[in-house]
C-alpha cells in the first residue's frame, strides 16, 4: 500500500508517496513558500469596474485578485483567498492567484486547494530522493527505447519525446512514463507533450486513449493529440514544482541538497567539511549551518570549490 513519507530537512520538507521501494510521487516545501488560504492585502491597483485588481499583502507579496466587489476602492484593506504561489520564470516573477474572500470559508476554493499531504516522518530508503532529485535536475527520464527530455518554459511546461522505436511504439512506451515523471516531478499547470509524429489518425487515437487510461486519477484537461504529434494537458497550477526548484533555484537547491548529503554522512570525527562551488557556498545561511552543527554534533566548515558543478557538492568527516 503506497504511503507518504516525510523528511524535515535542513532549509526544506520532501515528502515521497512510496510503494514497495518505489517512488509514486513527491512533494518539495520551502521555508520561505507562501501558504495558500486565507489572507488581508491592500488593494493596490485597480481599473475603474474591473472585477480584477493588484493587491499586496504586509509582507510585500503580489497577489492578482479576481472577483472584486464594486465598492473595493484602492488603497482598501481586503480578504483574500491565496489559491497559488508566487513562481519564478526566467526572466519573471508570476504573481500569487488570489480570489476576494466573501465570506469567512469558501468551501468549494478551500476544498479545491491540495493541502500538503500528512506523511509518516521517517528518514527515506537509501536513494529515492537521491534519484528523484537527479532525473528532476537533469530534466530527463529514460524509459525502454527512449527518454523524456523535461524543459520549464515561461509559458508552459514542455516535455519532448525521443527514442529509436518505430514512432508509434516510441508514443506508447512513453505514456506510462509520462504519467510517472507527471507526479515524480510534482507538474501541473499547462504542459505540453510532444509525441513522434503520427500520421494516422488509428495511431494517434490509440496514444490518445493510453493516455485516458494512464491520467485516470490525475484531475487535468487534455487535447486530442494533433497531427504533429502534440497534445496540451491542463491543471491546476498551486506552486512551483519540483522540476521549477530545482532549474530555476539551482544554486538555492544544490546547497539543500548538499546540507542533506552532511546531514547523512557517517564517520568518527568532530569536523564536518562541505565542499562545494561557490554559488551553493553563498546560499548556506549560518543559520542552516548551525542546524547542521547541531544534527551532525560536528563543528561545521565550508570549503569553495570552483571546479564542482553545482550539483557535485560533498560532505566529509575529518578525523582532527
Amino acid at each position: 500500500m503506497a504511503e507518504w513519507w516525510v523528511e524535515r530537512g535542513i532549509g526544506e520538507t520532501r515528502w515521497l508517496l512510496i510503494e514497495d521501494d518505489r517512488v509514486l510521487a513527491a512533494w518539495l516545501h520551502w521555508p520561505e513558500d507562501i501558504a495558500l488560504g486565507p489572507a488581508t492585502a491592500t488593494l493596490i491597483r485597480r481599473i475603474k469596474g474591473a472585477s480584477r485588481g493588484l493587491a499586496r499583502t504586509g509582507d510585500g507579496v503580489e497577489i492578482n485578485v479576481s472577483g472584486l466587489p464594486k465598492d473595493a476602492s484602492e488603497g482598501s484593506t481586503i480578504p483574500v483567498l491565496l489559491t497559488r504561489t508566487p513562481i519564478a520564470e526566467r526572466g519573471r516573477l508570476k504573481r500569487a492567484q488570489g480570489v476576494y474572500q466573501r465570506a469567512q470559508t469558501q468551501q468549494g476554493d478551500t476544498k479545491a486547494r491540495s493541502p500538503q499531504p500528512e506523511g509518516t516522518q521517517r528518514r527515506f530508503p537509501p536513494g529515492l530522493w537521491e534519484d528523484v532529485w537527479a532525473d528532476a535536475w537533469e530534466g530527463e527520464v529514460a524509459f525502454a527505447g527512449g527518454s523524456l527530455i523535461v524543459s520549464p518554459a515561461p509559458a508552459m511546461t514542455v516535455i519532448d519525446i525521443d527514442g529509436d522505436l518505430p514512432p508509434r511504439d516510441l508514443a506508447l512506451a512513453a505514456v506510462p512514463a509520462l504519467a510517472e515523471t507527471l507526479h515524480r516531478f510534482d507538474l501541473a499547470g499547462s504542459i505540453g507533450i510532444d509525441f513522434p509524429t503520427l500520421s494516422e489518425k488509428a495511431q494517434r487515437r490509440a496514444v490518445d486513449e493510453a493516455l485516458e487510461q494512464a491520467l485516470s486519477g490525475w484531475p487535468h484537461e487534455r487535447t486530442a493529440m494533433n497531427g504533429f504529434g502534440f497534445v496540451q494537458l491542463v491543471a491546476r497550477l498551486e506552486r512551483p514544482s519540483l522540476l521549477h526548484r530545482l532549474h530555476l533555484n539551482r544554486a538555492s537547491a544544490a546547497a539543500r541538497m548538499l546540507l542533506r548529503r552532511g546531514e547523512l554522512t557517517d564517520g568518527i570525527g568532530p569536523r564536518l567539511l562541505l565542499r562545494a562551488h561557490p554559488a551553493v557556498a553563498d546560499r548556506l545561511s549560518q543559520e542552516w549551518l548551525a542546524e547542521l552543527a547541531r544534527r551532525s554534533g560536528r563543528k561545521v566548515e565550508v570549503e569553495r570549490d570552483p571546479a564542482l558543478a553545482l550539483e557535485a557538492g560533498h560532505a566529509q568527516i575529518l578525523a582532527s
